[in-house]
């Protein structure tokens, strides 16, 4: 890494800093604990439109401003296997007729130990020939890893092997093995995502009684948040992420967790006693002593019955993608809530995009 890249990061990251300080000024938060990332090789997935030109392939983006193509032949926010991988892929199918046709997009997810997923994406119907294809270029590419590969096209999806990789990551001294399934949300960057349960460890190591966590996707927090509670119930609404949790609950075998498959709104309303149904009762919800939740939404925040529901608890953890709605969010929080602490996450260097964290512990 040169001098002038950590120059040229620092000084974005102090613009990120600066926002998102004078964004949590009305609500009287905290200095700011920053987490910063390495400015390249950080991110463990991406996506490439794959342009044909005679008999040249290569992979392209769009700006985002202009939407106007460029080439891309190495990808500095990668990690090292997928630009190991970028251009083995196309070296490969670019003699191959099977693989190379009508192929528009290739997405890579990748581990910090090796493992991959290539998705090769089509404007037309695969078959066994393309299997067939696919399956040998699995057994060459297993020399860069343990490298999975999957076709689709529309409303069609097939499997080489597998559609997954298993991460395995060392939080707070600890290891934890995270299955991640292609096309479902996983958090992009590896070395921050660690920095950032370390930090919700950190906020809730002497909060008693159970966790509550609305979109807990595959587990990322639920699991190693397991050892500050007594128990922790986690809810998604992805059916993808519940069945890859409750593979990651059994493979770190964990005992106080459990993952159901209800949306923050459910969850709300099962709360408020409105909802009554099967899977509501299976929770039984009333055998919980939920003081603390925890919510990572999606970029439009929380809606109104959920943040409702969030300012019962004594304690509220809040994950946020998108500081503005986490502002709109804060409005109403605060009402109830203080935040005693607040960190910035640069999950995603040289761009605009801000994670965030906030704690509020009840007004007294």
């Amino acid at each position: 890494m040169t001098d002038s890249l950590q120059t040229r990061y620092q000084a974005q990251l102090s613009e990120k800093v600066a926002t998102l300080q004078e964004r949590l000024l009305p609500f009287a938060a905290p200095d700011l604990e920053v987490f910063e990332s390495v400015p390249e090789g950080y991110r463990m997935r991406a996506e490439f439109r794959v342009w044909h030109e005679g008999d040249d392939l290569f992979y392209i983006m769009f700006h985002p401003g202009t939407r106007e193509k460029y080439r891309v032949d190495t990808f500095a926010p990668g990690a090292p296997l997928i630009n190991q991988l970028m251009p083995a892929v196309l070296a490969y199918i670019k003699e191959l007729p099977l693989l190379r046709n009508r192929l528009f997009q290739v997405d890579f997810l990748t581990t910090t130990t090796g493992e991959a997923t290539i998705s090769l994406l089509y404007h037309r119907q695969l078959d066994d020939e393309w299997l067939g294809a696919a399956e040998a270029m699995r057994d060459i590419f297993q020399t860069y890893g343990n490298i999975e590969l999957i076709g689709r096209a529309r409303k069609q999806k097939l499997l080489v092997n597998n559609d997954r990789v298993v991460e395995s990551l060392s939080i707070a001294g600890r290891d934890y093995r995270f299955e991640q399934i292609e096309n479902s949300f996983t958090q992009p960057n590896a070395g921050v995502n660690v920095k950032m349960i370390e930090w919700a460890l950190n906020c809730t190591k002497e909060s008693p009684s159970d966790l509550l966590e609305l979109y807990c996707g595959n587990g990322n927090f639920s699991l190693p948040l397991a050892q500050n509670f007594e128990r922790v119930l986690g809810t998604e609404i992805s059916r993808t992420s519940v069945r890859s949790a409750q593979t990651n609950i059994a493979m770190n075998q964990l005992e106080n967790v459990k993952v159901a498959r209800m949306s923050a709104e459910e969850v709300a309303a099962a709360m408020a006693g409105t909802l009554d149904s099967k899977r509501v009762e299976e929770l039984e919800l009333a055998d919980y002593n939920f003081e603390t939740v925890l919510v990572d939404p999606p970029r439009a925040g929380l809606d109104a019955e959920t943040l409702k529901m969030v300012q019962q608890y004594e304690r509220i953890l809040y994950i946020s993608c998108n500081p503005e709605t986490l502002a709109e969010n804060l409005e109403t929080l605060h009402v109830t809530h203080e935040i005693q602490r607040a960190a910035l996450f640069d999950q995603f260097p040289f761009t605009e995009h801000t994670e965030a964290g906030v704690y509020l512990v009840r007004r007294s």
